[in-house]
């Protein structure tokens, strides 16, 4: 969960977010070297009045300077690749969800089930109940086992959306007539908030997702009473 002038990402809640923090860390280290050594060589430059005569012509030099960017590069880019294939590898899930973007509302189908699905709508800031926050709570969490493998089919009905919690590391864009696919694995039972990430009307702002990972016996009584209901 995001807090007031938080400057870094929020705490993560699943493997791939995991990987991406660190990936974050790792190039963002990358870009403060850098930084830190062109700072130098200008302040160097601006300084001193000395001007050595092999820097203003050597073979060396420019040698380095142009492989050396390069190394940095494929520094940068296999881990990135590496995260990439993870957020699109897909295996063998426990849980098939569909969600499906509305204006302005999701609605999730629990397509292993035979009756299983339920809109998800915004609660209004006059009915929160204390604990609740503004304009993330809805009145249907999206309820889902932790430690097990989800697969999210996204989709919308009417215009462009996007299905995002970044607490999960997800976020997929929900186009009408297109059935896009993403998943995640919820380390840790809690609740994880996100909203709709695509601009898509005068209500975009007021379409939250909840996601709230449970352990597997509670989430097996959840869809017996569910089902139940329906």
């Amino acid at each position: 969960m995001a807090h007031p002038t938080q400057l870094g990402f929020q705490d993560a809640a699943s493997p791939v977010m995991e990987e991406l923090l660190h990936f974050h860390d790792h190039a963002l280290m990358m870009l403060f070297l850098i930084s830190t050594l062109v700072l130098y060589i200008i302040i160097a430059m601006v300084s001193t009045k000395l001007t050595n005569k092999y820097i203003l012509d050597s073979q060396e030099i420019e040698i380095v300077w142009t492989i050396l960017p390069a190394v940095i590069l494929v520094l940068i880019a296999l881990p990135s690749l590496r995260i990439l294939y993870l957020m699109d590898e897909i295996n063998d899930p426990h849980l098939t969800i569909k969600a499906m973007g509305h204006q302005w509302y999701w609605s999730y189908e629990y397509t292993d089930y035979e009756n299983l699905g339920f809109d998800s709508y915004m609660v209004p800031t006059q009915d929160l109940t204390p604990g609740q926050f503004r304009l993330l709570e809805t009145d249907h969490r999206m309820v889902v086992p932790m430690e097990s493998p989800i697969r999210v089919l996204v989709s919308a009905e009417d215009v462009l959306h996007s299905w995002a919690v970044p607490s999960l590391g997800v976020k997929m864009d929900a186009v009408p007539g297109r059935l896009n696919q993403t998943a995640f694995i919820a380390s840790r039972p809690g609740l994880f908030y996100g909203q709709c990430s695509e601009i898509c009307g005068a209500n975009h702002s007021f379409m939250p997702i909840v996601v709230e990972a449970v352990p597997l016996e509670h989430f097996e009584n959840w869809s017996s009473l569910m089902l139940e209901d329906a």
